[in-house]
């Protein structure tokens, strides 16, 4: 079968890692890819929000599925495209991308669901928005409700430093045009995780935990990312814990779009808070995380594309997972400057030397080919994974490997998976 996955970044490169190594590929197809997609497959030179000149393509290579990574082309139907061309795609349509495209539209839906979440109110001007924050007395949370590239949320420690962020994304336009609506949201504290199911508009399979690390600096601090590390799995997550995430965010998250008449197909990626008082939604995403896809494809054991053909013929309970016990570390080192302002074209050595250590892939996100040389072409460059026998020797082993690897301007946390070794203590 061949195969077309559309995206460039750490996500797709560990994606077209695990397809590669499915007995039903034939030929797969990366647009546009990276320097690590290239190695999997074949990288094509089509835009990943290109609608038209991906569906021709797909069309003239007899794709027999289309794998949608990232989440601007599923909320420009892509997957409808596809599918109204004849050709398979995994992913949601674009009406059920609103989960993530559209904050406003999956705070309502959580209403209608009486699914748990953050108290919260929605915003298309900066003045009402203004005299609401100013009336609150607690830390809020200040989010562009369209897509942001995973940077559009601001966290408030009191009503002042929300009311200027505010100000940022609806004036300024910080984010362009996902900034025009905001929401406004009250703060939750605990530990957060991520979640990712398979889902056939029916039927869903739960994958293994994980914990991404937003915060550009040690400790969380500094502004968000896009994502600077991830483990799998996330000790937070208990047995019990996740059988309340299932019970009461999940299927009724599914339940509640199709009552909406947008029946969900694909990943559901739901980003929640572990509170005092159980699970609560923090966002919505509806593809694979990055980095988070890295550290759990790096677990799984049973062939991806049979899974992702499951799901788009409606028989995902056929599907059983397996699991490599050991957990996974993912450290992202980024460009200097990330993630404002950065220089790109930094020559990247040392990949022979980290993927000579037992149990390590090095996914590329942020970089192209140039002149003989693998160089940065982005904000978050490689997700630098690993496995071991326990996460601190996972996240020992990550580090290693980041250790070998040289480019100028290099930087990473040096905390990824620390909230883990403590809970495990």
């Amino acid at each position: 079968m061949n195969v077309l996955l559309i995206g460039n970044g750490g996500r797709e490169h560990a994606l077209a890692w695990k397809l590669k190594q499915s007995k039903q590929l034939d030929t797969l197809y990366i647009a546009p890819g990276n320097a690590g997609t290239a190695q999997c497959g074949e990288n094509v030179e089509i835009a990943d929000n290109d609608v038209r000149a991906l569906v021709e393509f797909a069309r003239q290579k007899k794709i027999g599925l289309a794998v949608v990574g990232p989440e601007e082309p599923l909320a420009k139907g892509l997957v409808d495209a596809l599918e109204a061309a004849g050709i398979k795609a995994f992913g949601p349509n674009a009406a059920a991308a609103q989960l993530e495209a559209d904050k406003a539209f999956s705070k309502q839906l959580m209403r209608s669901g009486a699914i748990s979440t953050a108290e919260g109110r929605v915003f298309d001007r900066f003045s009402d928005a203004k005299a609401y924050i100013a009336s609150r007395d607690e830390p809020v949370v200040i989010k562009a409700a369209g897509l942001a590239k995973g940077k559009g949320v601001i966290v408030c420690d009191d009503p002042a430093q929300g009311i200027l962020a505010a100000e940022k994304i609806m004036v300024d336009k910080i984010f362009g045009a996902a900034g025009d609506r905001i929401v406004v949201e009250d703060k939750l504290l605990g530990e957060e995780t991520s979640i990712l199911a398979f889902v056939d508009d029916h039927n869903m399979y739960v994958m293994e935990s994980s914990q991404d690390h937003k915060a550009i600096g040690d400790g969380d601090t500094g502004p968000n990312t896009g994502g600077m590390g991830a483990y799998s799995p996330a000790p937070v997550v208990t047995e019990e814990m996740m059988s309340r995430i299932t019970r009461e965010i999940l299927v009724p998250t599914i339940d509640a779009m199709n009552r909406n008449g947008t029946p969900y197909r694909g990943v559901l990626y739901a980003g929640l808070m572990i509170t005092s008082g159980g699970p609560r939604v923090l966002e919505f995403n509806v593809r694979f995380g990055d980095p988070e896809t890295q550290p759990i494809l790096l677990r799984l054991q049973s062939d991806l594309l049979e899974v992702l053909l499951a799901v788009c013929e409606g028989r995902l309970e056929e599907v059983f997972l397996k699991w490599d016990p050991r957990p996974a570390v993912c450290v992202v080192m980024a460009s200097g400057g990330y993630p404002g302002d950065y220089q790109k074209g930094k020559v990247i050595t040392g990949f022979k030397e980290a993927e000579e250590l037992a149990d390590v892939v090095v996914f590329h996100a942020g970089t192209r080919q140039q002149d003989g040389h693998v160089v940065t072409s982005g904000g978050r460059v490689l997700g630098v994974t690993a496995l071991g026998a326990n996460i601190a020797a996972a996240k020992a082993r990550a580090y290693e490997a980041v250790d070998r690897i040289r480019f100028d301007g290099a930087y990473y946390r040096h905390d990824i998976a620390d909230k883990a070794i403590r809970r495990k203590r």
